[in-house]
């Protein structure tokens, strides 16, 4: 066990020492947040392996390029430029905000933003749409302020578009460390008060006309947790959030998420869960038979994966990639597609490797003496070839998959930015993927319990001399300002009929029924995933008809909105 624990460390730091190497040039794993939530410290083990990966690519392009040199803010002057280069060059800007909005202390940190101001349209009352980063760097939403919402916004209303990073994400970091007492600060009401300091206060460059909140209309928009915050700021601050679009906004916060994979499993093509119902119900009935368990997981590449608890989260990983698809291919995800079409493949070659078929019942045959369902085989040689493959030969499967470790979890250093979402997930939002109840159909494992999978935080956060991580987090925080129900007038709702936080948002099987009205939209995109409403074409009539229709839409009741704005009297 000792040299196990000390294999995991080497293992750790090796990834860490990677990734520092890199970090002045921000790199980031796209699927970061995305599996942090599904996957609690699995997910941990797949983000360092990633970032690892795109830390090393990243220092052989771009080692030691400076930063924010030449840069220039997005304005009117650069719209015939190529869209990547004119990303390239936009300038960050930086707002003081107080580390601690709640109490006497001194401490301030820099808040980073970005400002597109190409549409704007000077003493019209036009407004300000701010984009909230939401839980990764802002450089990740800049694509939103020249193609997305934002410039849609911004170009029909003649206002400013501005990004405005989150507190503790991208460069917007106000301490040394990410240890437990240094996150503390990291929590709803803060994040919240940020952008309330930022619209009552902040002053434009380039800009003379005084753009602050309440004398100027601010529309706030944000996707997913973003979106909550979009809703949230309405609610919390009424006088300068005019109006606030909430895109698969999850304003439910809750502990058991089962219902995330099962949006999946019934969204999904009918044969590909099929074959992922049926796989999980034999990798089940297998595991609990410690011998045949050992032989089953060696099929994945995974035999010394000592708990089965690890095999069961691993294996599930590939079901994230729903969340990445996109109506625009340029930014979309095919990887879930590819996956069904993996477990669906005809058997090839299996003579000479000792494998014999049964084509009628589907078995395959397996030189153990296993005898497993084609599906389980095929599943078997995805993971194999696309995740396993991933762990470094010099370190064993329990070194790169393992969750039991503690130390695997307590580096504390500002490279290991996976605890950002994990802390906040630990503290107040909770969404842990767990099974349904037994008596639901399924794709992932029986063995994905809450207390599995929210370990991570016990792991990761021990108490500090200042906070402690509850025993499980305080949902109430984020469900007392609304819930499912969350309403005001000026606040739009716009999920994604088959997006996975879907149950999670006022779209909810388990919210109410609304009317969808100018004042208080409410909208659901057909076949829509993830805040499909955030993307974006440069000619947006080139658009889907879906997106087109909801892009037309919100342009529509934005600007309703805005012919009711009046300045407010001294």
């Amino acid at each position: 066990m000792a040299a196990t624990s000390l294999a995991s460390r080497l293992f750790s730091l090796l990834l860490t020492f990677i990734v520092l190497g890199a970090l002045f040039v921000e790199t980031n794993a796209k699927a970061d947040a995305n599996l942090v939530r599904l996957l609690g410290g699995q997910a941990v083990n797949l983000w360092r392996l990633e970032a690892a990966r795109e830390a090393k690519q990243a220092t052989t392009l771009e080692f030691g390029r400076p930063q924010d040199i030449s840069q220039a803010p997005l304005s009117h002057e650069h719209e015939e430029t190529a869209a990547g280069e004119e990303l390239r060059r936009i300038r960050g800007h930086w707002f003081r905000q107080p580390l601690d909005h709640f109490s006497n202390s001194s401490r301030t940190f820099r808040q980073r933003y970005w400002v597109n101001t190409r549409h704007y349209r000077p003493n019209t009352s036009a407004p300000v749409i701010v984009l909230d980063g939401g839980e990764t760097s802002g450089e990740d939403r800049l694509p939103f302020l020249d193609t997305g919402i934002v410039e849609i916004l911004a170009k029909a209303t003649g206002g400013v578009g501005v990004v405005l990073e989150h507190r503790y994400y991208g460069r917007s970091i106000p301490v040394s460390n990410l240890s437990t007492d240094s996150l503390r600060f990291l929590n709803n009401d803060q994040s919240a008060a940020d952008s309330a300091n930022f619209m009552r206060n902040v002053k434009f460059p380039g800009i003379e006309e005084d753009l602050t909140a309440p004398n100027t209309p601010w529309i706030y928009y944000g996707g997913s947790y973003a979106g909550a915050r979009a809703a949230h700021m309405k609610v919390l601050y009424p006088d300068i959030v005019y109006g606030a679009i909430a895109s698969s906004g999850v304003t439910h916060a809750t502990l058991e998420n089962w219902e995330y994979m099962d949006i999946i499993r019934r969204a999904a093509d009918p044969k590909c869960s099929t074959h992922l119902e049926k796989s999980i119900r034999t990798i089940d009935t297998l595991l609990a038979i410690p011998r045949v368990g050992r032989r089953l997981k060696a099929l994945f590449g995974l035999a010394n994966l000592q708990h089965d608890e690890d095999f069961v989260s691993l294996i599930e990983s590939p079901l994230g990639a729903w969340q990445a698809k996109n109506w625009d291919p340029e930014v979309g995800s095919t990887e879930f597609d590819k996956f069904c079409e993996a477990l669906d493949e005809p058997l090839r070659g299996h003579e000479a490797d000792g494998l014999t078929y049964d084509e009628d019942a589907q078995l395959v045959s397996l030189p153990n003496g296993l005898s497993i369902d084609l599906s389980v085989f095929n599943y078997a040689k995805y993971i194999k070839e696309n995740v396993v493959s991933q762990c470094p030969e010099e370190f064993g499967v329990e070194d790169c998959f393992g969750t039991f470790d503690d130390a695997k979890f307590q580096e504390t250093d500002l490279s290991n930015t996976w605890r950002l979402w994990v802390f906040q997930v630990c503290t107040e939002w909770g969404y842990f993927s767990t099974a349904p109840p037994l008596d639901q159909p399924r794709i992932v494992s029986k063995l994905l319990t809450v207390e599995y999978e929210s370990m991570i935080c016990r792991q990761a956060f021990p108490p500090g001399e200042h906070f402690t991580v509850p025993a499980m987090p305080n949902v109430t925080a984020v469900n007392v300002l609304g819930d499912f129900g969350i309403t005001a007038d000026r606040l739009a709702i716009i999920d994604g009929e088959v997006d996975p936080w879907r149950s999670c948002t006022p779209h909810s099987e388990y919210a109410e029924e609304r009317e969808d009205t100018v004042l208080r939209p409410f909208k659901l995109i057909p076949n829509g995933v993830h805040h499909y409403d955030e993307y974006g074409l440069h000619n947006i009539t080139e658009e889907p008809p879906e997106i087109l229709k909801i892009h037309e839409e919100m342009i529509s009741f934005v600007t309703e909105w805005l012919k009711d704005w009046e300045a407010p009297t001294a």
